[in-house]
């Protein structure tokens, strides 16, 4: 009896499962019906529309990841930095930079490029990675994010280029540190591009610009470490700050950019122009980047001298590209934070202070997190020097988005690290806007930045 009432039930079981499955079967069918139906409505505008965004996006993440606009005339060509890279015993000068070395300066390992039998020999302790071949043989997979190599017909590294990857992007740490999965988008702050353009052979390009020794800019180089870069040192010549601290700022992440005005820490203009400029005149690509603001000689005595100002490269490799590359970062949402990352409860206490006793929410509007419109202030709005806001043509700084704070908390906050922690923020705007925040207060709003 009781073997009996097992099979009833195991009947019922699969019944029911049967019935479970089909259902779910026809609610897929019913949806792809009502999508098709829905398609069928839009008109041919409608669905040209689609059709254009979907292609810029993805010509856009080819042109981020993937084009050097030319770049290798200058890194390559001009300062020789792939003979450094590859060293004496591959066909280079010096010791060569091995994968460690790579690593321990920033450079990061795309693992979606790696074949699996490299993959396994990696794991297993077969590969050297103390050699700078297997750094030549990485360039040659193409799998060093944001950088590369060029080769002759006998696989000699001949040149390198940049990409946008190199510093707005990073990887998850999938397989090791510094190798994974891409973040498009991401700041890498652990890039020290003082210390990888120090290692080209040939810096005269640098020191004719400038007017020093070498000994003098690998002097200044070096001060920027980490995560920093000095976009305005080629237009104003200013290597070091007044009170004699380095004159880099910190790379800013390309995520979470769609309905914010200004691109750059202090406003020079808006993402395209900002691609333009750094593709033009920081990559050292070959194409055309105008601003007149540029020839004014007592601001920036550099770049009206050299024309930099006007730069008309032929052929012009950057402009066509601007429109899908612009989309394409457009489209990248701030990344969501890990859960268990913060306090939940203490994060919604958090919004509120945000919006309210913090005052934080008056320039960080949600959901853009900062000012719809023009979104710059003075430097004594805010409570800093002008050292900054004053090399660029606003002579303001712009209010940062917020979103996806908690991917680029190394390196300290503000356009130059200044504040180390948000807690520091914190306590700055409690004294500069005289808040009176409790320390619980400053907690939960922690929290609640964490959160975004």
């Amino acid at each position: 009896m009781r073997g009996k009432n097992v099979f009833v039930l195991l009947g019922a079981l699969l019944i029911g499962l049967g019935l479970l499955v089909g259902s779910r079967l026809r609610a897929a069918d019913q949806a792809k019906a009502a999508s098709k139906r829905s398609a069928e409505k839009f008109s041919e505008n409608d669905r040209a529309i689609d059709a254009n965004a979907q292609k810029m996006v993805q010509e856009g993440r080819q042109i981020f990841r993937f084009d050097t606009f030319g770049s290798e005339a200058f890194w390559g060509d001009a300062l020789q930095l792939h003979k450094a890279i590859a060293g004496e015993k591959n066909g280079g000068v010096g010791q060569g930079v091995s994968p460690k070395t790579a690593l321990s300066v920033g450079l990061k390992v795309d693992a979606d490029a790696l074949p699996k039998e490299l993959v396994g020999q990696i794991k297993a302790g077969k590969v050297n990675l103390d050699d700078p071949a297997t750094t030549v043989a990485l360039l040659q997979l193409d799998a060093v994010v944001g950088v590369k190599g060029f080769f002759d017909g006998k696989g000699n590294l001949k040149s390198v280029g940049l990409r946008c990857a190199v510093c707005h992007s990073t990887v998850d740490d999938s397989f090791a540190p510094g190798i994974g999965k891409r973040r498009d988008g991401w700041a890498n702050r652990d890039l020290n591009v003082g210390a990888i353009v120090s290692l080209a052979p040939n810096l005269k390009p640098f020191t004719d610009l400038l007017g020093v020794d070498e000994t003098t800019l690998k002097k200044v180089l070096s001060t920027w470490g980490p995560g920093r870069f000095d976009a305005e040192i080629d237009k104003d010549g200013k290597a070091m700050r007044p009170d004699g601290g380095q004159a880099g700022t910190l790379i800013p992440p390309a995520f979470g950019l769609a309905g914010v005005n200004l691109h750059t820490w202090t406003g020079f203009g808006s993402v395209p122009y900002w691609n333009a400029y750094v593709a033009g005149t920081e990559m050292h690509g070959s194409g055309t980047f105008f601003d007149a603001r540029f020839t004014e000689g007592n601001q920036y005595p550099v770049s009206a001298k050299s024309g930099a100002g006007n730069t008309r490269s032929t052929p012009d490799m950057i402009t066509a590209k601007l429109a899908a590359l612009h989309f394409y970062q457009l489209a990248i949402p701030a990344p969501k934070p890990p859960k268990g990352s913060f306090d939940e409860t203490a994060a919604a206490r958090g919004k509120e202070i945000f919006g309210g006793k913090g005052k934080c929410a008056t320039c960080h509007v949600p959901p853009l997190f900062t000012e719809p419109g023009n979104n710059l202030h003075a430097p004594e709005e805010v409570g800093v020097d002008s050292f900054q806001a004053d090399r660029s043509p606003t002579h303001k700084y712009r209010t940062a988005p917020l979103a996806g704070l908690w991917t680029h908390q190394k390196g300290g906050f503000y356009h130059d690290g200044r504040f180390a922690t948000l807690g520091d923020v914190i306590d700055h705007y409690d004294t500069f806007s005289k808040l009176n925040l409790t320390q619980q207060e400053k907690g939960e709003l922690i929290e609640y930045l964490k959160s975004l």
